[in-house]
């Protein structure tokens, strides 16, 4: 896969390359994915439990997920194609001395021709709703995984409550993100990341929604996928 045809937005990626230097900050424009995080790790660790398992997070930014993966006891390796998230995940697993844990900057669907059928889970969270091509990149991580394996997907609804809630609440109310942060025609609906997965031959397992209260400024999962929501799948 050449340069030119990396499924990626460049503009995407400029955007998170110039907040990298904030990633680690829990109070900077990274403060909802430090609060969601152990919401996710739990989830992942419970349906796959993690110790001693081979896992790839796809699109991985400043590692926050990976990292936390990998002291949950899993070998990890976070991907990306922004060169500063990487270099700022790498700098945070030095200093915080990470086991088992490696970055590359390279797409999935380049990891997916390298090593298919390697990993026994794949992780791919608030990444689909940034890419050009969303449905391949689910075919990429498809393809990386074992049979048999769990393949993990976070994103956001498209619908107007979607809308209202995670661009107009979240950045131009709450100031919960950056203003820009996300693109509507970029949001993916349930059925039609359903629809991927099942044309890659992973079966879904679990889907969840994750609620923000803006009184106690907590995260919960629950059963409303109708803004946010997550997706466990299995490979077939």
């Amino acid at each position: 896969m050449t340069q030119a045809s990396v499924n990626a937005d460049p503009a995407e990626l400029a955007k998170f390359s110039e907040l990298a230097h904030r990633w680690w900050d829990p109070e900077s424009e990274f403060r909802p994915l430090h609060q969601i995080n152990p919401l996710r790790l739990d989830w992942i660790n419970g349906l796959a439990p993690l110790v001693g398992r081979r896992v790839v997070d796809v699109g991985c930014g400043g590692g926050i997920l990976a990292d936390a993966m990998a002291r949950k006891g899993a070998e990890i390796l976070g991907i990306d194609l922004s060169k500063k998230a990487l270099k700022v995940a790498q700098l945070h697993a030095l200093e915080a001395a990470t086991p088992r844990i490696a970055y590359r900057e390279v797409s999935a669907e380049a990891l997916a021709a390298e090593q298919p059928a390697q990993f026994d889970v794949v992780t791919c969270m608030e990444m689909l709703e940034h890419v050009p091509d969303a449905g391949s990149v689910v075919r990429a991580c498809a393809t990386m995984v074992k049979p048999g394996g769990w393949v993990f997907f976070s994103t956001i609804n498209r619908n107007p409550k979607a809308f209202l809630f995670a661009i107009v609440g979240a950045e131009y109310v709450l100031d919960l993100l950056p203003r820009g942060t996300h693109e509507y025609l970029k949001f993916i609906r349930p059925s039609e990341l359903a629809g991927w997965c099942r044309q890659a031959g992973l079966a879904l397992q679990q889907s969840r929604g994750m609620d923000y209260n803006p009184l106690t400024r907590r995260y919960r999962l629950s059963g409303d996928t109708t803004v946010n929501y997550l997706v466990a799948t299995r490979k077939e």
